[in-house]
């Protein structure tokens, strides 16, 4: 729904001289699944996984959500199989969040912000699971304020929410709606100009409730991936402007 964002993602591990392989057999990491109680269905999505990754290399995710499913929840779901549950910790162990790759790898944090004649204010959104199980609005608040002309704001409710959640969004939307909202007017609130998020999931969300308050004449800001933004502002023109480029 996004590939723009993985491509922004990639753009960036590359123009740091990083060889990038993409394993095309990959699909989800079956968090859907597993969140709505069906774990058997999980582990089957997991399993179809395991024996993509054999190389020792780092397996950079830019997706805060599915790296915690993959670091917490994979082990778990092979515990009673000693040999799949052996391949699922060494694939968590080398699970690395793409903000966290970004800040601590490509030293894109490391770079003092320049001066830029086009401030832009920045809201950071840090999906739940990313927030909670790997930290990940850390190394993405230090990529954000080492670009050239970015303010970062901070919503009222920046630790709540989105209403997303998966496939809570679908079981219960009018609660969903009503979250989505309140996030929105939070950051409409903040002064932003552009709210970022490393999740896909929590920025379609809020896109697309906002693509529906802008038609109704709001003014309310750009939904765009991390990696995204953060080629924008180092200058890459064929950088996505919003997360469903």
């Amino acid at each position: 729904m996004a590939p723009g964002a993985g491509i922004d993602a990639i753009s960036l591990i590359r123009a740091a001289g990083i060889a990038v392989d993409f394993p095309q057999g990959q699909s989800c990491c079956g968090q859907p699944a597993y969140s709505s109680g069906f774990t058997e269905e999980a582990r089957r999505v997991a399993r179809a996984q395991l024996d993509l990754f054999p190389q020792p290399w780092p397996i950079v995710v830019p997706s805060g959500s599915c790296a915690g499913m993959m670091v917490k929840h994979w082990p778990e779901l092979f515990k009673d199989d000693a040999a799949l549950a052996a391949q699922a910790a060494d694939i968590g162990q080398r699970v690395v969040e793409w903000s966290a790759f970004a800040r601590d790898v490509l030293g894109l944090a490391r770079a003092a912000p320049t001066a830029n004649p086009k401030t832009v204010k920045v809201a950071l959104h840090t999906s739940c699971a990313a927030r909670r199980e790997m930290g990940t609005h850390v190394p993405s608040e230090a990529l954000l304020r080492a670009l050239p002309g970015v303010e970062i704001v901070e919503q009222a409710r920046v630790v709540e929410c989105c209403g997303f959640g998966g496939t809570f969004a679908a079981r219960h939307p009018a609660i969903s709606g009503a979250m989505v909202n309140d996030k929105l007017d939070s950051v409409r609130e903040s002064g932003a100009d552009v709210l970022v998020s490393a999740d896909c999931g929590c920025l379609l969300n809020l896109h697309h409730a906002a693509d529906l308050r802008r038609q109704r004449g709001e003014a309310l800001p750009r939904c765009v991936h991390l990696a995204s933004f953060v080629r924008e502002r180092l200058g890459a023109a064929d950088a996505a402007r919003q997360v469903t480029d």
